[in-house]
């Protein structure tokens, strides 16, 4: 006899484990083993103000980010749709099904603020590698990067040759915040270090994207 499911009246109570539902193998599950993040809110003490309201968990925020790094989830509005759906991802962010998900604003306003201004990301980046080096997995002696060429989105047609480029009439006071952050950071004498051919034309959109032939 075929089998149909029952409407019931639902139920009152549940009992839910998020533990119980995240696999063994999960790769979160291996990640949490190494996330160490209890010096986080030492770390950004002095970036928080002593009054006011409470403030998102800068813990909660780091995790989340882990989450977008470790399954490209580039978006930070997507990133917190799927926190809220994904159970793994609850798991992992130490979120219950009845917390809320903080709003995708707070991360641009964290980043482009807190984060940067106290380096706390390069702190844990060095503190990750120390552990890797403390637990025999690195060496800390070398260094491997990989590296894409990545062809350029400059119209050739919209360029001025190198004779007739004058690097002085451009005022940086005009660029976007994103080209002087860039500028702030640039080291001039590594720029364009991986060439010594000068280029023949450069774009006016992206000085940093010149032709060589």
């Amino acid at each position: 006899m075929m089998g149909t499911k029952q409407e019931a009246q639902a139920a009152l109570f549940y009992e839910f484990s998020l533990e119980g539902h995240i696999p063994q193998d999960h790769l979160l599950r291996l990640i949490d083993r190494f996330v160490d993040l209890d010096d986080t809110r030492q770390y950004l003490a002095e970036f928080y103000s002593h009054t006011g309201r409470p403030s998102i968990d800068p813990e909660l925020l780091i995790r989340m980010l882990l989450v977008g790094y470790c399954f490209d989830i580039r978006s930070e509005r997507r990133l917190c749709e799927e926190v809220h759906l994904n159970l793994a991802y609850r798991w992992f962010c130490r979120l219950k099904l009845s917390d809320p998900v903080p709003n995708h604003s707070t991360f641009s306003k964290n980043r482009h603020g807190r984060f940067r201004e106290s380096a706390l990301l390069r702190h844990l980046f060095e503190k990750t590698v120390a552990r890797c080096i403390a637990d025999g997995l690195v060496s800390g002696q070398r260094l491997a990067a990989d590296a894409n060429l990545i062809e350029a989105d400059a119209n050739k047609q919209n360029s001025t040759p190198k004779e007739d480029w004058d690097h002085s009439a451009v005022d940086p006071n005009d660029a976007p915040r994103a080209v002087k952050e860039y500028l702030d950071v640039l080291d001039d004498a590594a720029f364009g270090a991986a060439s010594e051919v000068e280029p023949k034309f450069t774009s006016h959109s992206d000085s940093s994207s010149q032709c060589l032939s």
